[in-house]
């Protein structure tokens, strides 16, 4: 039995980066032999285990074989007669395909090490198009290495486009597609995973909403970079420049999609683009199962960034009517995560990267003035004993609310 540490740890090792997680390669051995030394089996479809003592992932080597279309349309072997070169063979980038032994050789049959020195995603075979999530992934490790001086290679790209143009990408879950997509957006330039998408054609298939927004005209008054798809891309890496989160990089991105729908005979003007956005929001986090706390939060992005972008001109009752509607006094996160989402958006034009975005400041200063509310305190003001309760609590409480929010606004506005 021999065992050999592989795939992203001696990737990102030879790369210089810290490791996140080590992945390693059993050759030689059976189920059995691992079970007896107190391995347990995680893998439903492949034969993975977890090491007793570190929990990483130990998995035995394999080959597969395209049995049917898809991610899963796979038949695995695993035995102890399939060599490390086998194994590497089947993997997706020859960077990925990089294995250490035990007492630090590199064994790279694929030359995945001379691909790092040129900075290219390159594949390792033709098996490449059996798997289409490999798009996907293809995709998230350019977000991820961008900024390093990597590139999708020309001829994996190639690749990419003829599965795409064979149907392979429509093949794929939705939840994987979600699941690639969420990590994609938590690296360092997550707007080169949508550019890669839409360098394939693949972004059609699996975001139609958002490749829709490419060639899409806005006022160049307010948008220097005017085409829409181009602004996207644009407010995706300044909220990833600015280390939002994860839930504010998918409402950034798909906080404009109303404006794929607009008629023609409208552009570059957008009327009513938010409620058009909030719908396709909806459709689309329904179809790829996006978790809730995702879909909250780009709901209510697409459906008052354009108020808040106003919030200067606005009275404190329209403040506070924007407030109540992002639920800002039972779900306190969403507020600085909605300015997060509303200031990337400000940004992501062309020139106005660093411009002042004084609406922030405002809106948060007049919630917390609003939070600071004791409605204890309201309830007692019925007088003679009295506490006010139900609605009459409920106006009591807005009204002093409101009063704050007018306070917070003078404040700001002789500041």
């Amino acid at each position: 039995m021999q065992i050999y540490l592989v795939g992203g740890a001696v990737r990102d090792q030879l790369l210089g980066l810290p490791v996140r997680e080590r992945d390693w390669v059993v050759v030689g051995a059976t189920p059995d032999q691992l079970e007896a030394l107190g391995y347990r089996r995680v893998g439903r479809d492949f034969p993975v285990y977890l090491h007793p003592d570190t929990h990483e992932e130990y998995a035995l080597a394999r080959t597969e074989r395209k049995t049917g279309p898809g991610y899963r349309g796979f038949e695995v072997h695993a035995d102890p007669s399939v060599t490390l070169e086998e194994d590497l063979q089947r993997r997706d980038l020859t960077i990925n395909a990089i294995a250490q032994t035990a007492d630090g050789e590199v064994l790279d049959p694929a030359g995945g090490q001379a691909h790092l020195k040129a900075r290219l995603l390159h594949h390792i075979s033709d098996a490449f198009r059996e798997d289409p999530v490999r798009i996907l992934r293809v995709a998230r490790f350019a977000a991820r290495f961008h900024e390093l001086g990597f590139r999708v290679a020309p001829a994996t790209l190639d690749l990419m486009r003829a599965m795409v143009a064979g149907g392979e990408v429509a093949t794929l879950v939705p939840e994987r597609v979600w699941q690639e997509t969420a990590s994609a957006l938590a690296e360092q330039r997550p707007d080169v995973y949508i550019q890669v998408l839409r360098d394939c054609g693949a972004l059609k298939v699996v975001f139609p909403e958002v490749d829709a927004l490419f060639g899409v005209p806005q006022p160049p008054q307010w948008h220097p970079e005017i085409d829409t798809g181009v602004h996207v891309l644009l407010c995706l890496r300044e909220a990833a420049r600015r280390s939002f989160s994860t839930e504010v990089r998918f409402a950034v991105l798909v906080h404009d999609l109303g404006k794929g729908t607009t008629p023609r005979a409208e552009l570059p003007r957008h009327v009513g683009h938010e409620q058009r956005s909030v719908e396709l929001v909806l459709e689309l986090c329904q179809r790829l199962a996006v978790p809730n706390r995702f879909r909250d939060l780009a709901v209510a992005v697409a459906r008052n960034h354009g108020l808040c972008h106003r919030a200067l001109e606005l009275r404190p009752l329209t403040i506070l009517n924007l407030l109540e509607s992002l639920d800002a006094f039972r779900r306190g996160h969403r507020v600085p995560e909605f300015l997060d989402a509303c200031e990337a958006d400000a940004r992501g034009r062309t020139g106005l990267e660093e411009r002042p975005y004084p609406q922030r400041e405002l809106v948060f200063s007049a919630w917390e003035a609003a939070l600071a509310v004791d409605t204890r305190a309201v309830a007692g003001s019925g007088g003679a004993g009295n506490s006010l309760t139900g609605e009459a609590l409920g106006e009591a409480i807005r009204r002093a609310r409101l009063a704050a929010v007018t306070d917070a606004s003078e404040r700001f506005s002789l500041s």
